[in-house]
């Protein structure tokens, strides 16, 4: 399975002795999977397999799906006689025809009495399993538009994970240069001060000073994070939830980074890194 979008629509038809069953999907973005379905009166006992098979194939979304029959163009609806029930209502008419000689039985009345004449229906095992067969080329398409979609959506997350790798690997060739600065800057203050310390607690507090500053850490959480969102990118299943973790990380190395700098360089940096680290979640919430 590839990266899939949460969005999608798809449709389907399919002709079947009964008339046209058509099958429309639609989805959009939700946190978990809820489905809404919508069912002619013939396949309301299918909606239980229904929903398990569409559960099995989709994690993620909103999703509507409406199945639909239509009668063949021009078809005359088929109607049955309840012989039993038209007999008995015969029997009755006759017999009070002899007690009630001027009393006159219409036979268009006859044919309204209820359950005289019943409209043929289709066979529902037979329109099941034509449903059923629809709407697995219904979810095909619809996955299949889902995984087109997911494509772009992946393509522009790994542009912005190549940014994200591009400035942490300019952030560390600055940091000798950016350390140096600092220890330049620590040693003058010290030098001000008028009360001169002993030049081992001089080099321990520049060490200190260094160690609080120091972006190191973060730079590898950041390479680690950015390893793990490409390996999940190729993951057979939905990732949307793990890859939204993901962000929630990225974010809190980019904040440190930013609240640790002295540079004008590395606070650009972070300014940067948060931009391309919230393009990457908007894209996180399209998936599947």
């Amino acid at each position: 399975m590839s990266i899939r979008s949460m969005t999608a629509f798809a449709s389907a038809e399919r002709n079947t002795p009964w008339g046209t069953l058509a099958c429309d999907l639609r989805a959009v973005n939700h946190r978990f999977f809820e489905l809404g379905l919508r069912l002619p009166e013939e396949l309301r006992p299918l909606e239980a397999a229904l929903r398990e098979r569409l559960a099995q194939k989709i994690a993620r979304g909103k999703v509507d799906v409406s199945l639909r029959l239509r009668a063949p163009e021009g078809a005359v609806a088929e109607l049955q006689p309840n012989h039993a029930l038209l007999m008995r209502l015969s029997e009755l008419a006759n017999d009070l025809d002899t007690r009630f000689p001027g009393m006159h039985t219409d036979f268009v009345d006859l044919l309204r009495f209820p359950g005289v004449l019943d409209e043929a229906r289709p066979d529902a095992a037979g329109l099941q399993a034509e449903a059923l067969a629809l709407l697995d080329a219904g979810v095909a398409e619809f996955l299949a538009a889902r995984e087109r979609e997911g494509g772009k959506l992946a393509a522009v997350m790994i542009e912005r994970l190549d940014a994200i790798a591009a400035l942490v690997a300019q952030v560390r060739a600055w940091m000798p240069e950016i350390r140096a600065g600092l220890r330049a800057k620590f040693q003058a203050r010290i030098a001000d001060l008028k009360q001169p310390l002993e030049p081992g607690r001089i080099e321990q507090e520049i060490v200190l000073g260094l160690q609080k500053l120091d972006v190191e850490e973060e730079l590898d959480r950041l390479d680690s994070h950015l390893a793990e969102a490409r390996r999940v990118l190729e993951l057979p299943e939905a990732v949307g939830r793990r890859l939204d973790f993901l962000m929630q990380e990225f974010n809190r190395e980019a904040n440190t980074l930013g609240s640790k700098s002295i540079d004008a360089r590395t606070s650009q940096a972070s300014v940067e890194l948060k931009v391309l680290i919230e393009q990457l979640r908007e894209q996180v919430q399209n998936l599947e």
